[in-house]
């Protein structure tokens, strides 16, 4: 098999269309955040009912990338991809159109769907076509695109629609979005490790199976749920703790803290070239230590040390999911689709459950109460950690004895 390598051409046209890919997908799906007071104004509606602009498209993605994966064993990678990136892009500018809620929550739904082509295939490309030793950097350059895209889709549909108002915005988004599908389709080189599987349900269905017997994907996975959990609950949840006493901050200030998610465009590609350097067990361990740090330095009441653990914890997060989610692409020896989509199900699944969790902890305990959920979250990923770390040390030693023998 013919693999690409890092500093070819190559490489660098491969890591550009899955930066441009990852900054469609996570454009699109948060560019709804910073604009649900703006629904609630205009629809009338509460605040609950405007967040399903966001929900309900998170949770039919994390449905929607189980059919994805399976689907791509039998028809490829790129053409899946391009499709999902080209109805998402078309679906983002449409939904600027909407004449009510529930046409909005239509379009979104339909993004959402989408949208779930695209990450739950991205990981088995890039482990099918990547050399293993430049497999780290690749993905890193993917989450990077992911952060990035995150925070443009806030800030950019929030800074639009103060001007123009929220159809501008969105609609917006979506054209910079059918760019970044053009830069992804010309960019990608066609599958060249890919082989596809006849369409037997059954099959794909018992295949998806055998990955859950797999106990060091199942701690990769459940690593995944965790981490996006934390996240989601610690950034939904700063902003009504700097709103109060004893900050008072502004709501355009604290609207800012989204930019700090900037920081996963470093530690992504950072902590790839490390892996690829030092191995993903002892980067993992890193990954997760410096997110607890970061967590357990946002009890300090000083804003700035505050902030600083934001950004530790941001850093930790970005790097402790690009090494999660490129190990699960090198851990399934088949199907890689289909594990990289029960990976990104309970990634996404993590974000519902630990944002509404989240709030229970804070409307019971306040901030330390949402430290406490987190820190709970992280001593989990700790116990996975270790257990990945005993599975993986003995079957090394079952082949050093086996070619001993």
């Amino acid at each position: 098999m013919s693999y690409i390598q890092q500093g070819t051409p190559l490489f660098r046209k491969t890591s550009f269309a899955f930066f441009a890919a990852g900054f469609n997908t996570f454009a699109i799906l948060y560019c709804v955040q910073p604009l649900m007071p703006e629904f609630s104004k205009e629809f009338s509606i509460n605040p609950t009912t405007a967040s399903l602009s966001l929900s309900i498209t998170t949770m039919v993605l994390a449905i929607s990338m189980l059919i994805f994966g399976s689907l791509s064993e039998v028809w490829g990678r790129k053409p899946i991809m391009v499709s999902s990136m080209l109805a998402a892009s078309v679906f983002s500018i449409l939904t600027a159109f909407s004449p009510n809620f529930h046409f909005l929550l239509v379009f979104r739904t339909i993004e959402g769907i989408s949208l779930a082509g695209l990450p739950s295939i991205a990981m088995a490309y890039l482990g099918e076509e990547i050399e293993s030793k430049s497999l780290g950097t690749a993905m890193g350059l993917y989450i990077c695109g992911n952060s990035i895209g995150a925070v443009f889709g806030r800030v950019f549909s929030g800074m639009l629609s103060d001007y123009f108002g929220w159809h501008i915005a969105i609609g917006g988004i979506g054209i910079t979005s059918l760019a970044a599908t053009l830069i992804f389709w010309k960019c990608l080189p066609p599958s060249r490790n890919f082989k596809a599987r006849q369409l037997k349900i059954g099959k794909l269905g018992k295949s998806l199976i055998d990955h859950l017997k797999d106990p060091v994907l199942i701690c990769l996975f459940v690593m995944g749920f965790l981490l996006l959990g934390s996240n989601v609950a610690l950034f939904n949840y700063i902003a009504y703790a700097l709103l109060e006493r004893p900050y008072s901050l502004s709501q355009t200030f604290v609207s800012w803290i989204f930019l700090i998610m900037i920081i996963g465009m470093f530690s992504s590609v950072w902590t790839g070239e490390l892996v690829d350097r030092h191995g993903k067990q002892k980067i993992l361990f890193i990954s997760l230590l410096i997110t607890l740090t970061g967590v357990c330095l946002t009890l300090d009441t000083h804003l700035f040390i505050k902030i600083l653990g934001l950004g530790l914890f941001t850093f930790g997060f970005f790097g402790g999911h690009s090494i999660a989610s490129s190990w699960v692409g090198q851990r399934a020896l088949q199907n890689k689709a289909q594990a990289s989509s029960l990976y990104l199900f309970l990634y996404y699944t993590g974000s519902s459950v630990g944002g509404t969790l989240g709030g229970v902890f804070w409307s019971t305990y306040g901030w330390g109460g949402v430290i406490s959920m987190n820190v709970g979250f992280l001593m989990i990923g700790f116990m996975l950690w270790a257990c990945v770390s005993k599975i993986v040390l003995n079957s090394k030693k079952v082949t050093k004895v086996v070619e001993f023998d």
